[in-house]
């Protein structure tokens, strides 16, 4: 049974953030609310939790395209190869925003992902991921909770969630409806920024 824990993002009590951050370090898989739709997440130190978010969303872990959710752009550097001013310029317009920026990765990147040349960066404009990051001291893996309707595409009721994924996963937090539009993703490995995925903001190069 997955525990069910109500946070305002207006005013996210730092009690609650610290109940969700004890069961992240202690190998759980949450979902949470972000800035764009729900999403599974967890430590991104846990090689057995992140097993578990790829067993849950049917891919092998080394093949997952999960994107590191980051409290702000100073925890880039650890996982992300140098970038330049022009590439930064865009990340820093942009973020905290509703994209997955595609950036060269590093040699820190977790062991299960060492062979991937890149890595997705995520920093919601959510107060309640933020929160939870910051208390945890490094990033999450997230990746979105598809629904199997193709209509409703994304749940955005945080309860029909809960009844959904009540043994799958071990907290659930109710951060309010969410949306069902999920994030627009961008390349910028190569000279020029591609977008990968239309999907929610606008965004400024």
């Amino acid at each position: 049974m997955a525990e069910f824990i109500k946070i305002y993002e207006e005013n996210p009590n730092p009690k609650e953030i610290k109940r969700v951050v004890k069961i992240l370090r202690d190998g759980g898989v949450i979902i949470y609310p972000s800035d764009t739709v729900y999403a599974l997440g967890c430590d991104i130190n846990n090689n057995r939790a992140m097993e578990r978010v790829a067993q849950l969303r049917g891919v092998k872990l080394e093949k997952a395209n999960f994107s590191f959710v980051c409290e702000d752009l100073s925890n880039l550097s650890d996982y992300v190869k140098q970038i330049d001013t022009p590439t930064f310029k865009i990340l820093k317009r942009n973020l905290p925003g509703p994209y997955t920026f595609i950036l060269p990765g590093n040699n820190n990147l977790p062991s299960v992902f060492k062979k991937k040349k890149e890595v997705g960066i995520r920093v919601p404009d959510n107060s309640i991921t933020r929160a939870i990051v910051q208390e945890l001291g490094n990033p999450i893996i997230s990746t979105s909770i598809k629904d199997e309707d193709e209509v409703i595409e994304y749940t955005t009721d945080p309860e029909l969630i809960l009844e959904k994924w009540d043994n799958l996963v071990d907290l659930v937090i109710d951060g309010g409806f969410g949306g069902n539009i999920a994030s627009t993703v961008i390349d910028l490995t190569g000279p020029e920024p591609v977008v990968v995925r239309e999907g929610k903001g606008s965004l400024e190069l």
